[in-house]
């Protein structure tokens, strides 16, 4: 290659704009290497792009420190309302809770009472969460299932 032409104690700058550079700049993404990712968080963003393209999706950071999932279910009361429960893991946990998703609906056929399961992902941006930290922030999720929305924790 660079030997036989004579160039192989040369150094030289190779200069130019492709697609992903472009990509990166229309989208505002701060590494390239995030292209060949397979990580859902970043390609889920990016979904139907090409479909609209007159609406430019800037991206959003994610964090890159592991997750940490904890479930909590209990009885709901009968004026029950869910958005309740999402203000008061928000207000527990803040951006620490990064995911709330309801993974059971459980109707009790004798009593009629129903119960909900959640799963809760805690995660930070900036660092890597303690069993310790979530634990207490789950203590205390608990506590107000009770005191706020008057939940029977099963």
């Amino acid at each position: 290659g660079f030997q036989i032409q004579g160039a192989a104690n040369r150094v030289g700058w190779a200069f130019g704009i492709g697609l992903d550079r472009l990509a990166m700049a229309l989208f505002r993404i701060p590494d390239i290497r995030l292209f060949w990712s397979e990580d859902h968080r970043f390609l889920s963003q990016f979904e139907g792009i090409a479909d609209d393209l007159t609406s430019v999706v800037e991206f959003k950071a994610y964090s890159k420190y592991p997750p940490c999932y904890k479930d909590v279910t209990f009885w709901v009361p009968n004026c029950y309302n869910e958005n309740d429960f999402y203000e008061v893991v928000r207000s527990v946990a803040g951006d620490l809770a990064e995911e709330v998703k309801l993974i059971d609906n459980f109707c009790h056929s004798k009593t009629g009472r129903t119960s909900h399961c959640y799963r809760i992902n805690y995660r930070s941006m900036d660092r890597t969460l303690t069993n310790k930290e979530v634990n207490e922030l789950q203590i205390e999720l608990r506590n107000q299932i009770e005191t706020q929305l008057g939940g029977e924790l099963r």
